[in-house]
């Protein structure tokens, strides 16, 4: 907050706070308080000592909201507490030059006695803080721990020292415009909040970002660590090949040092090749041994070659992930989020499942030329919601191969078979409704509902298929 700003929130904080009694004070942070001093609507004095962002206003909160937020009290608090319960505010004043407030308080005492109290509003950056002095102007307690002349506890408070105290500062600086708020408390707290919930989304949607890029890197690494594995193991053809001429040439064969010199029968010239075998190892043995060769790189490259074909498979949805989050980010759709960042999002109550079917509003509604429902998921949530609880195992399930796109179902609730004309409009509608929609023609795979699963901690609208088959459409909507 600027200096005009605090100036000008001050006089609309002292003209209802001064002559009302400090009341109750909710922790909503360890710099953050509330603080009840029976304002009517539900309003409480708002101060904000975090260095990033210090500032006071009016807000206007449900208790039971500010119950929940409450956290611990802090020993500044407590102290607050014991000083301060049921003063009275008598003077509510800014500092000249200075954004630094002082509330004076009177209260009194355990025996009755009248004390004078100050409450120092220090909204000053980095040493942004709040300090209780006694009557002489002496440090009770602070907030924020604090060092310096006049800003230590039991010391006489001073304002802080700035680092350019010769350069006086700007004055010049606008005041936050009110516009359609009715006080500039509501429009201070409207931007704060405002301010609060995008470093907050800022910071879950970077976790997420982290998180999808790390999984990514990990498994592009094991990837490389695969194909390195099966470079080692050598062409097994190629080992086999070397035992088979071995033995081939086993009386023929030419041995110089580590080289043996071998007819090459498997090549229409019939050329002279050399291979090197350790020369203390028969011919017999090095057969042997290319052998073993041969069936230690067959295996390696039968199951590296699964394990990287699944591998590609992961990369591929987590780029699809990828592609939905940073949607979701450029449409602020915090919902999206959890999935990424691990937190539980929040349950819907509802009465029934049948209740929530029949009030779910996320498909696009069609019908086939032969009078078959096609419904078409409208984002990646309701496409977990049409598959995982509207489609019923014996309908249909289409998705455009390898492009990210809305999950469509056609209905099938007599359980017949699908025409082929059915088929091919709702592939064609879910080519339509995919990123593959300008290509010419479109790969879809479809496949019974029953087949549909949901791996273990994949986002919304991931999904693995037991069995698919494959065709192939112009993307296209039918007429209705």
């Amino acid at each position: 907050m600027n200096e005009n700003t605090i100036e000008k929130i001050r006089a609309e904080l002292a003209s209802v706070l001064i002559g009302q009694k400090f009341g109750k004070i909710f922790t909503l942070s360890r710099f953050q308080l509330a603080i009840d001093f029976r304002l009517t609507d539900s309003k409480y004095f708002f101060v904000s000592v975090e260095p990033s962002a210090p500032r006071i206003y009016i807000i206007k909160r449900r208790i039971r909201d500010l119950e929940k937020q409450s956290k611990n009290s802090t020993s500044f608090v407590m102290f607050l507490r014991k000083r301060l319960a049921n003063a009275v505010l008598e003077q509510f004043e800014k500092l000249e030059n200075e954004r630094i407030l002082r509330l004076t308080f009177s209260a009194r005492n355990d025996f009755g006695a009248a004390e004078n109290y100050t409450l120092v509003v220090q909204l000053t950056g980095r040493s942004a803080n709040l300090f209780l002095l006694d009557t002489n102007d002496f440090i009770l307690e602070a907030c924020r721990e604090s060092f310096g002349a006049g800003q230590e506890i039991a010391s006489k408070y001073a304002v802080p020292k700035r680092a350019n105290a010769r350069m006086p500062r700007p004055n010049n600086a606008e005041i936050l415009s009110q516009a359609e708020h009715t006080d500039l408390s509501e429009a201070l707290d409207f931007y704060y909040q405002n301010q609060e919930a995008e470093k907050v989304f800022q910071a879950k949607a970077s976790q997420a970002q982290s998180k999808l890029k790390q999984e990514i890197s990990k498994r592009e690494k094991l990837v490389r660590k695969l194909n390195q594995d099966l470079e080692n193991h050598g062409d097994a053809e190629t080992w086999k090949r070397f035992g088979d001429l071995i033995l081939a040439n086993l009386a023929t064969a030419k041995r110089e040092g580590n080289k043996v010199f071998l007819t090459d029968f498997f090549d229409e010239n019939i050329p002279i090749i050399e291979i090197e075998v350790d020369e203390n190892t028969s011919l017999t043995e090095a057969a042997e041994k290319f052998f073993k060769r041969y069936t230690k790189a067959r295996n390696a490259q039968t199951e590296l070659s699964k394990r990287l074909i699944d591998l590609h498979a992961q990369i591929s949805d987590l780029k699809i992930q990828r592609e939905n989050l940073e949607e979701a980010i450029a449409k602020k759709d915090e919902s999206f989020l959890p999935e990424f960042t691990g937190e539980k999002p929040e349950k819907i109550l509802t009465k029934s499942r049948e209740k929530q079917i029949e009030n779910f509003k996320g498909a696009r509604q069609y019908f086939s030329s032969e009078g078959f429902e096609i419904l078409v998921g409208k984002g990646a949530k309701d496409n977990d919601y049409l598959t995982f609880r509207i489609a019923k195992a014996s309908d249909l399930w289409f998705h455009a191969a390898d492009y990210p796109g809305s999950h469509v179902v056609v209905k099938n609730p007599n359980r017949k078979e699908i025409p082929p004309k059915t088929l091919v409009e709702a592939a064609q509608i879910a080519a339509f409704f995919s990123h593959a929609k300008q290509q010419p023609k479109v790969a879809v795979h479809y496949t019974p509902k029953k087949f549909v699963n949901k791996p273990k901690g994949a986002s919304a609208g991931l999904v693995s298929l037991a069995s698919f088959k494959t065709i192939l459409v112009e993307p296209k909507m039918i007429d209705n």
